[in-house]
């Protein structure tokens, strides 16, 4: 062989050596990268975003080449800084999705470029072919107006911080001991507080102390779902809690197809309290279901109990219990939510006393409407995204708020075996499913023979992105108030009722807002609470008076004369 040709082919392989080296690490790192990008996405952003078309915000594929990096980390960093700054991406999102997305400076440099490199890998979402007809920019022209009724606020107490960042608590629902009558309010990372007199915060529960296997990450509507305490409390002890477990963690009642994801367990818990009128809840938890869902976004939000039921009503001791569809639509199945024998996307009523369901650990009411039909034994009603609040009025009106998808926020007035439409209608639209659920159409001509039932009253995202349920004002503080519905809006906490005369199924009652004042002076929500999202709630003490939260910095407000 000539010694030159030697000579090129060992340096040829010794270059090639150096390539294999050098190149595939790169390539290894790059690819631990993206690995770890989407664990931290999992955590941190897929509650909201997705790859195949917008949800709480925009779906985030095909990016790459379009955004630019040092933008994408920035916005991810603070959001509201390069909306400050006026860039117009930033400013054109938050105009289009009406809120603003949460500052996540907690990640650290090398986790926001993991979390870019991950997203800009992802595709664009494959077009869908489009039916032709053109999906409502505007579906309810007419803005809320405000009410000539004042809601003066007084401070009552801030809550314990349970997070670095915003949202700086997550009390998510007030209710009051059935004996002492004390106040009292979960927080999704796993509390349960009672008041003092003085309202100061006592522990009563603490779900991280009694499940092993609790999460309440990655946030966003996960943890210490509610609580309910049964009628008949003060002789038998019982109380009902709800909260969130790691797939997997043990077999659920109710689950789907081994093809698709599940990201977490929601469950429902039994407690047999040893002294009813302790202000800890000592004993020990009996589950009555266990139930798997897609994601982390639209689970089990309520259980009730009806409080004007009596005892010799069907309805007494009777557990409701609202789940939302598990974030299935938006992940592409949106069979799971309109299966009548399904669980998702139902409200359901369960006797958790009896024995008679399929895993033997509560009872199967047996006025329930699909007893002996065809649907779920369980299911009281259908047709929810996200049931997120049941109450009942003081003539009988059993109401659920309904948070919608992209445009409709919806208070329905229910009665069993009814359909409320999702996902093929939100509030009083068509939306089809095989397109784009974010886009709502007129309904058809021949809407009736589909056998929907619609909303007592709606609100478009013009006005708010997703509605709060309240309570009807039982009170003796405000007169002005009674014969009102009242609720509110989460994200820009604004507050709004109907009067309870207007509530009727399928036609629309008029929505009000109240004006807020706090010390002799006009306020809102957001400017108490200094934060893009305020996270609003509404309570109400066992007196009837009401209470407004807000989570983004852990206040609550009496409403006063």
């Amino acid at each position: 062989m000539h010694p030159f040709r030697s000579y090129s082919l060992a340096v040829l392989c010794r270059l090639i050596v150096i390539a294999i080296i050098v190149v595939l690490p790169n390539e290894s790192l790059l690819a631990q990268n993206i690995r770890n990008g989407e664990k931290l996405f999992d955590a941190n952003c897929a509650g909201c975003h997705n790859f195949k078309q917008d949800g709480i915000g925009p779906q985030l594929g095909g990016l790459k080449n379009i955004v630019d990096r040092t933008y994408l980390t920035e916005f991810i960093k603070s959001p509201k800084a390069q909306i400050d700054a006026r860039v117009a991406r930033a400013l054109d999102k938050a105009k289009k999705f009406g809120t603003v997305m949460p500052d996540f400076k907690q990640l650290t440099a090398t986790e926001l470029d993991d979390v870019v490199a991950y997203i800009l890998e992802k595709p664009a979402p494959s077009v869908r072919i489009s039916s032709g007809k053109m999906p409502l920019e505007n579906p309810i022209v007419p803005a809320i107006a405000p009410s000539s009724i004042v809601l003066n606020l007084q401070k009552v107490m801030q809550f314990p911080f349970t997070n670095k960042t915003q949202p700086r608590t997550r009390i998510n629902k007030m209710g009051f001991h059935p004996i002492t009558k004390e106040t009292m309010v979960a927080d999704l990372q796993g509390k349960i507080y009672i008041l003092t007199a003085n309202n100061q915060p006592d522990v009563y529960f603490d779900a991280t102390e009694h499940f092993k296997n609790f999460t309440n990450a990655p946030g966003l509507a996960t943890g210490l779902g509610s609580f309910a305490f049964h009628p008949d409390y003060a002789k038998n002890g019982l109380v009902y809690t709800t909260h969130t477990e790691p797939k997997d963690a043990a077999k659920a009642d109710f689950a789907y197809a081994d093809s698709i994801p599940v990201r977490l367990q929601w469950v429902v818990n039994e407690w047999t309290v040893v002294d009813p009128r302790s202000r800890v809840l000592t004993g020990k938890p009996r589950e009555l279901l266990r139930v798997n869902v897609v994601d982390q976004i639209h689970g089990m939000q309520e259980i009730a109990f009806n409080p004007y039921a009596k005892l010799t009503d069907q309805d007494y001791g009777l557990l409701y219990i609202g789940i939302g569809d598990g974030g299935a639509v938006e992940k592409g199945y949106p069979f799971i939510a309109r299966d009548k024998n399904h669980v998702w996307g139902k409200v359901l009523r369960i006797d958790p006393t009896g024995r008679t369901s399929k895993n033997g650990q509560y009872g199967i009411p047996k006025t329930n409407p699909f007893v002996g039909k065809d649907g779920l034994d369980e299911v009281y009603a259908a047709g929810f995204r996200n049931p997120n609040r049941i109450s009942w009025t003081s003539d009988g009106k059993m109401l659920v708020t309904n948070i919608g998808q992209r445009q409709i926020e919806s208070l329905y007035l229910i009665k069993p075996g009814k359909n409320y439409g999702w996902p093929d209608r939100e509030g009083t639209f068509r939306i089809d499913s095989t397109d784009n659920v974010n886009n709502v159409y007129p309904l058809p001509k021949n809407d009736a023979r589909y056998g929907y039932s619609y909303p007592a009253a709606q609100f478009d995202h013009d006005e708010g992105n997703a509605i709060m349920g309240g309570f009807e004002y039982t009170g003796k503080q405000l007169p002005q108030l009674r014969g009102k519905y009242i609720f509110g809006e989460i994200v820009r906490g604004r507050v709004f009722y109907v009067n309870l005369n207007e509530i009727k199924e399928g036609s629309q009652a008029t929505i009000h807002e109240f004006p807020l004042m706090l010390d002799g002076q006009p306020t809102t929500l957001k400017e108490l609470s200094k934060a893009s999202k305020v996270d609003f709630r509404i309570g109400q003490d066992a007196a009837g008076e009401l209470y407004l939260m807000t989570k983004s910095d852990g206040m609550t407000y009496k409403v006063v004369k």
